[in-house]
Parts: C-alpha cells; structure tokens; sequence
C-alpha cells in the first residue's frame, strides 16, 4: 500500500485570466507513495512530466466545494455522481487528471486511468496502479493542499476569494457535530450542501435518534442509488407486516477475548472474511455447507426467516424492540439470497456491533456493508473449501457447481476468487471499493 498522499503545485508563470488563476499556476501533482497519479506526457516539450500546468486554484475550488462528499460517500451508479469524484468535471479549459476519488467512509480509493485518446493533447495522462489509503490521509493531503493554495494568493496579492469563503464554511461546519452530522447525511445521500430543500436531511437526523446514528447513514448510503430512505415509521410498518421473530440474545457471539484486524489500513473484505472464519472455528463447523435450520438458529432465528420474502423494498433489516425481541426481514427472491441476507446481518450484529436498533443491510458499498458481504461469503462458503473443490478450474461451470454445493450465487464464488487473486478483477463486473 502506498505509504502517504501528498498534492502539490509547483508555481509557473501565467499571462492571462483571472487574478487567483494566475497566481495559482503551475505543476499540479498528486503523488502517493512512489507513484505519480497525475502523470503523462506532455505534447508541447515531448517528455514526461510527473502532472499538467493547471490552475491550482480551480483544483483546490472542486476539493472544498465536494470535501464532504469526497470525504463520505462510495461509489454509486447515480447519473451524476461522476461530477463531485471524478476530476475531469473541474473544466474551466484545462485537461485534469482522469483521477476518480471516492471513500468507502474508511478508506478512500483514487484510480488513476489513462487518456481515453492515444493522441490526446496537450497532455496525454498515462495512469496508475489503483490506490487505496486510509481516508484520514486523504483528508490530510486535502487539508494541507487548500491553505497552500490560499497562502499562494496572498503572496501574489490576491485578496478574498470565492475559494476563501468556501474553506472556511467547511472547516465551520467539520468544528460543530450537528453540522457535520447533517452534511454526512447530504453526502451519502448524493448531494451538494444545501442542494435541495426538503424534509429528507431533517427527517435522517430525527430517525437517528430512534434507530442508531450509524444505520442512519447506512440507509441514506443506499437511498443514494434511487428512491426514497426507508423512514423509522416504514421500517417499523414492514418488520410488523413481513418480519419474522427473532431474538438478539439468542445470536451467536465471538468468545471473549476474540482480536479481529481493525483500523483504516485493513480491507473490509479482510475483516469480514477473517471474522466468519473465527466463528466457523468457535463452532467447530466443518467446511460443509451451513444448513437454513443451523444458520437460523445462530442469528437468533427460526428457519422460517429464510423462507419469507418481502416485496419490493431494497433492504434487509433486523429491527430490534428489546435484547429479547426482534423482526427481520429479508427481500432476496431466492433462497441463496435470502441466507447471504441474513449472514450478513448476523456480521452487523457481532462484528460491526453498532449502537441502536437497526441493522441493515443494503446495497450501498460503505466499509460495513463490504465486511458483511465478505463475511456472509466466507462464512456460507469457505475459501478454502471452496479453492480445493475447484482445484485450479475457475471455469465459469465448476464455479456454478460450487456455488450450487454451498447454496450461496455464483457471484458469491467468483468474489472469494476475485479477493484471493485466483481470477483477475476485470472478471467481476464490480467497482475497486468493493473489495478496499
């Protein structure tokens, strides 16, 4: 992993435009570790530059006006969600960097790809290895790039700017909880700061309260992908009318005692997957397949759970009313569906522990949701039961045939495979955050 992320300007000379354009001028560089994220060539001297003379200052505008979306929200298939990750959106006439940068809310990918044209001028980016880093060194290297850029204007006698006004209403709003809070919530949600006004911030903020501040997030994580966040009041109606009983005290729990990974430098899939292995190992479970009836009775439940299906939402939860009293409802419509569903709630529960009454799991790809889903897959189909049936045949036939053993998808094993390094990550129709 690369060790540091660091953006910088080098100052050149400018003859036109604007004041704070001018005066910001120059080499802009986004280095981590070793490898240059903004390099290519250059058509005017014919050589390699390690990044483009831009404008510091419309680079450093796009990083404060989307510091909390970049900051907090994952990768989406929102139409227009490329505007506040992907630097090409900057404009204002120069050729940015084809970086895209999102956050998975722990760590922050930045995948660095190569011109679309072969012949692309004036500056011909050639791309990078992806990088993915804890997302506090993100927030350092953005935190320490804007004042650079505002102390360059000061030098160059350039007084208050729109740049100015909008860092300090983000330094503002990242000093007062509430505030931040709510811009959190705008983020995950897919929006600019105050872009809409409606109730939806006011009503995630008043259902935190009921629910758990951090389910919350999750919910408006994935409201982010389409249609309306589920609401305390919906989930309270959906758990009545298509939940089935279950019982937190009954759920399985790690041994006392148990160290998992932790910390922005381990992956969410590493978490997960070595998570569900401590807790295959405590239950002295063979590498066979989990039956409905014994991955039931672990979360807490009946085996009738997996056998209910509610219709048309785009979440599974677990809704508690007390340490002995809750409702889960799953909405997979096939049965391998339904048991990643609730392995993956059984994860929320003993390994992402959150404070409140909600679990959920949703479609988004935050660092909980990616630990559930690898802990489901590992917990429901071991890797390395599942490497030794497959012996070296990654066909897509003997996938499906051990997909079928384990009663997990087919989707399912070619994950395990592409976190293992068995098959080439191309062969998954997924973005680089669902593994970071």
């Amino acid at each position: 992993m690369p060790v540091g992320l660091e953006i910088t300007l080098a100052p050149e000379r400018l003859d036109e435009g604007p004041p704070e354009e001018r005066a910001c001028f120059g080499l802009f560089t986004i280095r981590a570790g070793a490898a240059d994220l903004t390099a290519g060539l250059d058509f005017y001297i014919s050589a390699y530059r390690p990044g483009p003379l831009v404008s510091g200052y419309h680079a450093a505008e796009w990083f404060a006006w989307n510091w909390w979306r970049l900051r907090y929200e994952p990768r989406s298939p929102a139409p227009e969600w490329w505007r506040a990750h992907k630097m090409t959106a900057i404009g204002e006439g120069y050729v940015w960097p084809n970086l895209t940068i999102f956050s998975d809310g722990v760590r922050t990918a930045l995948l660095a790809e190569p011109s679309v044209r072969p012949d692309a001028k004036p500056f011909r980016y050639l791309g990078a290895h992806p990088c993915v880093l804890p997302s506090t060194e993100f927030e350092a290297a953005v935190d320490a790039f804007i004042p650079r850029i505002l102390a360059r204007l000061r030098d160059q006698c350039v007084q208050e700017t729109n740049l100015d006004a909008m860092w300090r209403d983000v330094l503002t709003e990242r000093a007062d909880p509430a505030q931040a809070r709510r811009r959190r919530l705008e983020a995950l949600l897919g929006r600019d700061p105050d872009e809409i006004e409606d109730d939806a911030v006011d009503r995630l903020v008043a259902d935190a309260a009921a629910l758990g501040e951090l389910a919350v997030e999750e919910l408006a994580a994935d409201r982010a992908r389409g249609g309306d966040a589920l609401t305390a009041a919906a989930l309270e109606r959906l758990a009545a009318s298509g939940g089935t009983d279950a019982s937190p005290r009954d759920v399985v729990q790690l041994a006392p005692g148990t160290r998992l990974p932790s910390g922005p430098d381990v992956a969410a899939w590493r978490l997960g997957a070595e998570a569900a292995q401590v807790l295959r190992a405590q239950l002295g479970l063979p590498d066979a397949p989990i039956t409905d009836a014994k991955l039931a009775e672990i979360a807490g439940t009946q085996k009738r759970a997996l056998a209910r299906r509610t219709a048309s939402q785009t979440v599974s939860f677990a809704l508690d009313r007390d340490a002995t009293h809750s409702r889960i409802v799953l909405r997979s419509r096939w049965p391998t569906g339904r048991r990643f569903e609730l392995a993956r709630l059984l994860a929320d529960r003993i390994v992402a522990s959150p404070p409140g009454r909600l679990h959920a799991a949703t479609r988004a790809y935050t660092y909980r949701q990616k630990m559930q889903r690898s802990f489901a897959a590992e917990l429901l189909s071991p890797f390395a039961a599942v490497d030794a049936m497959l012996a070296g045949d990654y066909s897509a036939e003997a996938q499906a045939d051990v997909a079928e053993h384990f009663q997990v998808s087919e989707r399912t094993i070619l994950t395990l495979l592409v976190n293992h390094h068995r098959v080439e990550r191309e062969e998954l129709d997924e973005d680089l955050g669902a593994a970071a």
